[in-house]
């Protein structure tokens, strides 16, 4: 039997929010809102059963701050004044569940389709697989001003905070990216430039958003080009700039290795929880299923864990841990039947049948 019996210990953020439990629903892709950004009915169902199935705090999926950062068809965004309504009513039934109310600031960069955007997708460089163009350095610029004008519009329409998105090969993975990122300007070359983007974005947010507002960034390790040791570097610099809430790291797989040999010595999770985080909040997340797998997390020195597969599984996944330490998921292929009993639109489900084996055929 795991113990669990830490699960529902609130957090307290810097910035002076209390989470009441130990759980963050993931950012989903989940296709369900107007191609146009606005939210739909069914992501406001989806987000809001979560939050009344006691998630501490309710992450939207990633929205988009710019048209051209779109990144899959039926995406929320956070580009517009036109998409304000829609998170103001969000917003405000996520918090009227006490939980917090968190939006993800997305740009897809060389990730967009072409077909989805109408135009060549954008990268810091000019990428021949992905036929997207390199930015101008103005362009570079209003994207930093976009991320933060993303955080401004979140805050007025009732949010706690941001998650600014810098994993899994999007935009500002991108610029972090050796790989990827070939400019010569000073947002590219050395790890410092190829940075500086992401921390021009936090600094605006803080500044722009005030001490009383949240704000984490996503950052995963080892795919896109990104070494472990600048993506440890990078998550202490953010410590040290005193300027963020929370660091969300995407492991892929919470109990794995590292894949570079020099750093095999202990686990993957394990070098992020050994970082100096002062009073910064660390979460995880994959392959975090069971009651066990959330007990061994949070046993291994991080401070929340973050739920994706399992939260699409049942959406109260937070009670279901609390009240049995033996708990696991429903097993797969789920029926389509389950899956819309647990708030998925038939369009949510669909995505989700390219996901093998997960949705009954």
């Amino acid at each position: 039997m795991s113990n669990v019996s830490n699960v529902s210990e609130a957090v307290v953020f810097k910035s002076g929010f209390a989470m009441k439990n130990r759980f963050m629903l993931a950012p989903l892709t989940n296709s369900q809102s107007h191609e146009d950004g606005r939210l739909s009915d069914d992501e406001f169902h989806w987000l809001t059963m979560r939050a009344k199935g006691q998630f501490g705090l309710t992450m939207t999926c990633a929205a988009h701050i710019q048209a051209i950062g779109k990144g899959f068809p039926g995406q929320l965004g956070i580009f517009s004044d036109d998409h304000l309504e829609g998170h103001i009513r969000l917003a405000k039934a996520i918090k009227a569940e006490d939980s917090l109310a968190v939006v993800q600031l997305h740009h897809a960069g060389m990730r967009s389709p072409a077909e989805l955007i109408g135009e060549a997708p954008v990268c810091p460089s000019a990428d021949e697989e992905t036929g997207s163009r390199a930015m101008t350095l103005a362009e570079v610029e209003q994207l930093r001003d976009d991320f933060i004008a993303g955080a401004v519009r979140s805050k007025e329409a009732g949010y706690d905070g941001v998650e600014v998105h810098g994993a899994h090969g999007y935009i500002v993975c991108q610029f972090l990216s050796s790989a990827y990122n070939k400019r010569t300007d000073n947002y590219g070359g050395s790890y410092a430039n190829r940075a500086r983007l992401l921390h021009e974005i936090v600094a605006g947010i803080r500044a722009q958003c005030g001490k009383d507002f949240l704000v984490g960034v996503r950052l995963s390790p080892e795919r896109f080009g990104i070494e472990l040791a600048e993506a440890l570097q990078t998550c202490q610099d953010l410590i040290d700039s005193d300027m963020v809430d929370f660091l969300d790291i995407s492991l892929w797989d919470s109990f794995k290795l590292p894949e570079e040999d020099a750093f095999q010595s202990q686990s993957l999770l394990a070098h992020f929880a050994d970082l100096d985080r002062k009073d910064v909040m660390l979460t995880v997340a994959g392959k975090i299923t069971t009651a066990a797998d959330v007990a061994a997390v949070l046993a291994a020195n991080i401070d929340f864990v973050t739920i994706g597969r399992a939260a699409i599984l049942h959406h109260d996944y937070p009670v279901k841990v609390a009240n049995d330490a033996d708990f696991e998921p429903i097993s797969l292929p789920a029926s389509r039947a389950h899956l819309a009993n647990e708030g998925l639109s038939e369009t949510f489900i669909n995505y989700m049948s390219s996901w093998k084996g997960f949705v009954e055929s």
